[in-house]
């Protein structure tokens, strides 16, 4: 079993406060690069999956998808969501799986929570040992332009039940990026409230280091193109990159 995410402390307030937010946004991108590729019916590997926002987006779309987090708490609310869906807990730098792919995702800077480029990589030649000969894989990442854009204020959200802050920072030398989430939490019948705090570290890369990273691991036909250019509204795109590369089929090099 992985060491304990630092999502799973916030895992109920990372489950509604992006509930809605990435996927209508990305879909644009998502339609163009992933799912006009992938026919209904194909089974879909899904990287860093949450609790599920895209994973249902799969689903509803006729994919069979195995779903892998290293957050036990996300997987837990994405398992109650979708209980037909076949969800792992494990580290994605460490993937172990009994069968092959027809395509992977990863979605909303997932991949920019693996802290070194040796780690990239063991994603990566993960996800290509997964993925079936003329496999797909399609991710998003963040460059350094998005996380100069956050200004380290407060972004406040509440309700009767709830109050959530959170905040982020960027090191520029590190190139580290930590998102602090603070969640206020009324317990159920009670007028007491629960405090929960956690710091999530994403780490900013290249963009030829990621591309240097796949064509290293074997994938072929890489793309990397930025999310505006694919549809994807300002405030999601703004420094955000889709890449998507393809495993080598049979007798063809990489």
């Amino acid at each position: 079993m992985p060491d304990p995410s630092p999502y799973d402390s916030i895992a109920g307030l990372y489950h509604s406060l992006w509930a809605d937010w990435y996927l209508p946004a990305a879909r644009p991108a998502l339609e163009t690069l992933f799912f006009s590729e992938v026919s209904a019916g194909a089974s879909v590997l899904d990287v860093c999956c949450g609790s599920g926002h895209v994973t249902g987006e799969l689903v509803q779309r006729g994919y069979r998808v195995t779903g892998v987090d290293v957050s036990a708490e996300l997987i837990a609310r994405a398992q109650s969501e979708l209980p037909a869906v076949d969800f792992r807990v494990m580290d994605v730098r460490h993937l172990q799986l009994e069968r092959s792919y027809d395509a992977a995702l990863s979605t909303f800077d997932s991949l920019n929570h693996i802290l070194s480029l040796i780690g990239l990589r063991q994603v990566f030649a993960g996800v290509y040992q997964a993925l079936a000969p003329g496999g797909l894989f399609v991710f998003d990442m963040n460059l350094e332009q998005a996380y100069l854009a956050d200004l380290r204020q407060w972004a406040v959200s509440a309700s009767d039940e709830s109050v959530s802050l959170v905040r982020g920072a960027y090191d520029t030398a590190t190139k580290i990026a930590s998102t602090e989430l603070i969640w206020f939490k009324r317990q159920t019948g009670s007028h007491l409230w629960e405090r929960r705090r956690s710091v999530v570290e994403e780490r900013c890369y290249k963009e030829q280091d990621i591309i240097g990273a796949l064509a290293e691991t074997g994938f072929i036909s890489i793309m990397a193109l930025p999310a505006a250019e694919c549809g994807v509204s300002s405030e999601l795109g703004y420094g955000r990159i889709f890449y998507s590369g393809r495993s080598s089929s049979v007798g063809e090099n990489s």
